[in-house]
């Protein structure tokens, strides 16, 4: 068995976030990034989907459908979302840190 070895970036300190109205925006950025990307991966569900049954809203539905989509993707990151805009604002913090750290004497 070998010694178990610490990597240095677990010691390093641990990026703080900013405070006030940057962290706002970077929050909002992250849930936006969030709602595009889950938008995405939603279109492909209703791709197949017919709209000239009895019921169907025909050329109508299909026109406002990327809407609804959008929509769907904005509610799900306001309930909480998948997680992503977390990563991506966590990401987002440790950037700046770098940039301020390169530019710091």
């Amino acid at each position: 068995m070998s010694d178990l070895a610490v990597s240095p970036a677990l010691l390093a300190q641990a990026p703080t976030a900013p405070s006030g109205t940057d962290a706002r925006r970077m929050r909002e950025t992250a849930e936006r990034f969030e709602a595009s990307f889950l938008s995405q991966m939603l279109k492909p569900m209703f791709e197949g989907l017919q709209t000239d049954g009895l019921f169907g809203g025909g050329e109508a539905e299909a026109t406002w459908r990327s809407f609804l989509i959008d929509e769907m993707a904005n509610k799900t990151v306001q309930a909480g979302g998948i997680g992503l805009a977390d990563t991506v604002m966590a990401e987002m913090i440790r950037m700046q840190a770098e940039q301020s750290a390169e530019v710091a004497p």
